[in-house]
């Protein structure tokens, strides 16, 4: 496929930041990052060279790399694509593979160039489903990775909640007052967007303090390494504490966002506004330097509060909050609006909201999330978004269009985002779950057929923005790929061909042959549909909280028996690649998949039996889902997370005994029950050692009681009481101090096969 070259403004900018990286020696920062990576530094040169794209080329000779790039990411970049090809170096969230570094084929890449100006990377909500336990070492393997796959523009948003608590308390909020206002670290990136305040607070002063030494060492590195990151900003909510000491500022209590207590928003238009915005970007530049793009949305999932009359009436609620009907829900309100009235106010919001960016920063870009315009679309119709947008300088706004795989289009319908300067991309991860899918040749198709459409408007980058990490990194390499295409064939056997070769060693036909069939089977899944279904959330449906519905459980997206046969192919060269730890991480988490689907058969079959009144049925299928369960949890015992991981890594954060019961019960209760009274239990659903056997058998187990004495009883399951008591069992759960262990299995190619027998029938 081919693609226009990228110009104009994010050229200029791009030229600008590859001088700044030639006066410092960005060539070093690439050499550091590839040495981290496993590659000898004395093999490798590098040169940086400003160019107006993001650009490589790597001459191979006598076993040294000679790299030429526009930015240490691309020179990262580029050598890397290079090894790679030669089934030298794997790089990913399971592990790297290192191969021998010598009898390297020679050649040229000649000049490769992305057709994007930029490459994003990372969402708000990673930062709560993945990242609250990371330390540096942590951060520093992911931004090696980062460049690896030419991301310059990530989301850095870790060290905000020190500034936060910095303006808070200059506006006059006691120690107190803050305690009650910020969430536990598993879910801040939420209380940042306005959606919830001070769920399972306090935050403590030692992890705000951390995260502050923290995001100043994940800066400098990015910043080194050539890369723009993505900062945040104000969007106007404000601590429940500060609007009650303003009761004359035009201040909003927000809807209530899954059934949780309402917010509260400052119109820009208050006086109050400005000022604060401006003092928080000056505080955090103090503490964090300058930046170029800064991320504020005021409404993602919340309804901007639009005033029946056209008036602004101070802390007047708004939204679900007090619209509880389908009759009254806000978006039909605002539908009822004078069409002037509405747009007037949408473009004064979003007209506002850059005003006071660039009050600090005038040289800034706002960024926000578009998923609003996707998730929202009975609010936010084309006309609603070009009114929000109209106000604001094209080049000054750049729009995460983060939703193709779930809400593809959205640029489309909206003339490209009239004008604004946009980047295209995907979610791909809900909440950390983590199912086999992620449809890689739709992604190029996509991108292709993206290109292809002169109405795209100003797309300047692309990007993958997973709410979760460490799962299905197939899909990432092969995205990424696509945004740097460089004449290599994406078709997906030859791409599958260097891919096996640099992750296990060694490839052949039958290995590209059996992941084929993986990939039709399980990875031709854009969006996997199964994580919503009758209101529940939960990856499988072994996952969600059990109820009489059950069997009526829909099938799973993509082919099973092409899943089975390629885990059998594989199965089957475990003699050649049995050796290789990521050959059997792949297999383990393929069969781990399949033998899931299974299970929710079993769940399913044994529901169906007992509400038939065929007891003996259901006490087969209930014992043959207790033994699927516990051969599911003991074979991923030795994969890259667990329960216990989790858990430990949390425990690990705290500094007193008191914090690491708080850390311990905040991770639990993020994998589990969420919070609040929407449909957010089981969102964040893992697919990991200890939630088989420990939380999710329990459930049905207890379930699967239930169902028997009444099938013995002739009656049907109280599903409603039933659930009442579950939820008491799932808060027990959360803060039961309990200690977790996990072990890896002695043969998990063994288990493996005996999983798939087992569940072949």
């Amino acid at each position: 496929m081919t693609f226009p070259k990228t110009l104009g403004l994010i050229g200029t900018l791009l030229l600008t930041a590859s001088t700044a990286h030639a006066q410092g020696d960005g060539g070093q920062a690439a050499r550091d990052a590839l040495r981290r990576l496993g590659v000898p530094e004395r093999q490798l040169s590098v040169a940086i060279q400003p160019s107006p794209d993001s650009r490589y080329r790597v001459r191979i000779d006598h076993d040294r790399l000679r790299v030429e790039a526009s930015s240490p990411v691309a020179a990262v970049r580029g050598a890397a694509a290079a090894l790679t090809a030669q089934g030298r170096l794997s790089v990913s969230w399971e592990g790297n593979r290192v191969g021998p570094m010598t009898r390297l084929t020679p050649g040229d890449s000649g000049w490769v160039a992305s057709p994007f100006g930029f490459r994003a990377y990372l969402n708000t909500c990673t930062y709560g489903y993945t990242t609250p336990w990371w330390g540096w070492p942590r951060w520093e393997r992911e931004i090696d990775a980062m460049a690896v796959h030419g991301v310059d523009m990530p989301l850095a948003m870790e060290g905000q909640d020190y500034v936060w608590r910095q303006l808070w308390r200059e506006q006059g909020l006691s120690e107190a007052q803050l305690a009650q206002h910020f969430s536990g670290p598993a879910f801040l990136p939420w209380q940042r967007m306005g959606n919830i305040e001070g769920y399972r607070a306090p935050l403590p002063t030692g992890w705000i303090d951390k995260k502050r030494d923290l995001q100043k060492r994940i800066l400098a590195r990015m910043r080194e390494l050539g890369m723009t990151p993505i900062l945040p900003a104000f969007a106007g909510y404000v601590p429940k504490a500060f609007a009650e000491a303003h009761p004359k500022a035009r201040i909003y209590k927000m809807r209530s966002w899954e059934g949780f207590e309402g917010t509260y928003w400052l119109d820009p238009s208050d006086p109050l506004f400005a000022p604060l915005a401006k003092r928080f970007l000056d505080l955090y530049t103090a503490e964090y330097g300058p930046g170029q793009y800064y991320l504020a949305d005021a409404f993602n999932e919340m309804v901007p509060p639009i005033a029946e009359d056209g008036s602004d009436t101070a802390n007047a609620a708004y939204g679900d909050a007090t619209a509880n009907t389908p009759a009254l829900d806000a978006a039909t309100r605002a539908a009822a609006l004078p069409r002037e009235v509405r747009d007037a106010r949408l473009a004064a919001y979003g007209q506002r909201l850059y005003a006071a960016i660039a009050a600090a920063r005038p040289d800034a870009t706002w960024v926000m999330q578009g998923w609003l315009f996707g998730a929202d679309k009975k609010f936010w119709t084309p006309d609603a978004i070009a009114a929000f947008l109209r106000d604001v300088p094209d080049r000054k706004m750049l729009i995460l269009d983060i939703g193709n795989d779930r809400y593809p289009g959205i640029w489309k319908t909206t003339n490209g985002f009239d004008g604004k300067s946009w980047v295209y991309g995907y979610v791909h991860n809900y909440g950390g779950s983590n199912p086999v899918y992620g449809a890689p040749d739709f992604y190029r198709r996509d991108v292709a057929a993206l290109f292809a459409d002169g109405a795209r408007g100003n797309v300047r980058g692309f990007g993958l923005f997973p709410e979760g990490l460490h799962s299905n990194s197939l899909v990432y390499d092969y995205a990424y790929d696509v945004a740097w295409p460089g004449g290599v064939d994406m078709a997906m056997a030859p791409w599958l061909s260097r891919y096996t070769a640099a992750r296990y060693g060694r490839s052949d036909p039958a290995m590209v042959a059996a992941w084929q069939d993986v990939v039709a089977g399980a990875y031709d899944v854009r969006y996997w549909t199964p994580r919503w279904w009758n209101e529940r959330a939960g990856a499988y449906l072994f996952f969600k909280r059990p109820a009489a519905d059950a069997p009526t459980y829909p099938a799973e997206p993509g082919d099973r028996a092409k899943l089975r046969a390629g885990i059998a192919a594989m199965l089957k060269l475990a003699p050649a690649y049995g050796k290789s730890p990521l050959y059997r991480y792949d297999l383990v988490d393929l069969t781990r998949h399949a033998a899931s689907l299974s299970l929710d058969d079993t769940v399913k079959a044994a529901v169906a039996a007992y509400q038939r009144g065929d007891v003996a049925a259901g006490d087969r299928e209930t014992a043959r889902m207790k033994a699927l369960t516990l051969a599911i949890d003991h074979l991923i015992g030795g994969q890259q997370e667990s329960l216990a991981s989790w858990i430990a890594d949390a425990r690990g954060y705290g500094d007193t005994p008191a914090e690491k019961t708080a850390y311990a019960q905040n991770a639990k209760a993020q994998v589990t029950i969420w919070g609040g009274r929407g449909h957010l239990g089981d969102y964040a659903s893992k697919a990991w050692a200890g939630m088989y056997a420990d939380y999710y058998l329990p459930r049905w187990t207890a379930y699967l009681t239930e169902a028997r004495a009444a099938a013995l009883a002739r009656r049907p399951v109280d599903d409603a009481a039933f659930t009442a008591k579950l939820l008491d069992w799932e808060r027990a759960w959360v803060a039961d101090p309990r200690p977790y262990k996990v072990s890896a299995p002695a043969d998990p190619v063994a288990e493996a096969r005996a999983l798939m027998t087992e569940t072949a029938r």
